[in-house]
């Protein structure tokens, strides 16, 4: 939290140039792709250069969620906006898309977001992103990353789609099975040190380990928590290229 809070404070200093260039806030657009509502996030950039094709980040919410906790809960629009200002990140869309609609009991939801349905049609939802939006479609220039239930959805998407992100981000995932994407693609790994799913994710670590598959390891204090989750994206945004 202190270091999220430090961040959004920096917006009020400024830094040279850059300020100059990040004087407005980035938009958030809210939409519908191939079915699936959506937060899409687009840089103050995008609007000014209108030939351009920006990197894309699909960026996934937690069990209970929907699309637009990113932007309430997450503070994605100020994080995405004073690492601008800093310098400290490439501009890019952030896609935010409700990748698990809620059900009314825990088993319920857990159930669909398990049934495999959202990996299989990730294919056809990027598509929808690609042609409604100016997003790169390099592997190379796309991401991928989620919280708790989103970092699960991570974990397959970038597995069953694999070699299509450059870089991949697990935060508090639910990994309730092992998978990952093949290497060169950047594995980003991040729990709190009371999360309920801190032994799950400790095995997670044992079995990429075991497959000799490497990865980036960010271990916190606290618990399953939006606090340690700004502080996650703050963290793996700042290693996206």
């Amino acid at each position: 939290m202190l270091l999220v809070a430090l961040l959004l404070g920096s917006m009020l200093i400024g830094c040279g140039k850059s300020a100059a260039l990040y004087d407005r806030a980035g938009t958030v657009v809210r939409d519908t792709l191939n079915g699936v509502p959506c937060c899409v996030y687009v840089p103050c950039a995008y609007e000014a250069r209108t030939c351009e094709i920006f990197p894309v980040l699909y960026l996934q919410h937690g069990m209970y969620g929907n699309e637009n906790d990113w932007t309430t809960q997450g503070r994605l629009v100020a994080i995405m906006d004073s690492l601008l200002q800093l310098g400290e990140v490439a501009e890019m869309v952030v896609v935010m898309p409700d990748n698990c609609p809620s059900r009314p009991t825990a088993e319920e939801e857990r159930a669909n977001a398990t049934t495999g349905e959202w990996e299989k049609n990730f294919s056809a939802f990027m598509a929808a992103a690609e042609s409604r939006y100016r997003i790169s479609t390099k592997p190379s220039e796309r991401a991928i990353a989620g919280l708790s239930m989103g970092g699960y959805h991570t974990m397959m998407v970038s597995s069953v789609l694999d070699g299509q992100f450059a870089y991949v981000g697990m935060f508090s995932p639910a990994t309730f099975v092992h998978r990952a994407p093949s290497e060169p693609a950047k594995l980003w790994l991040g729990i709190g040190k009371d999360d309920f799913l801190y032994a799950k994710v400790q095995s997670y670590r044992s079995w990429l380990e075991e497959n000799h598959r490497e990865y980036t390891y960010y271990e916190s204090t606290g618990g399953h928590t939006w606090d340690n989750w700004q502080d996650y994206i703050v963290r793996f945004l700042r290693e996206l290229k």
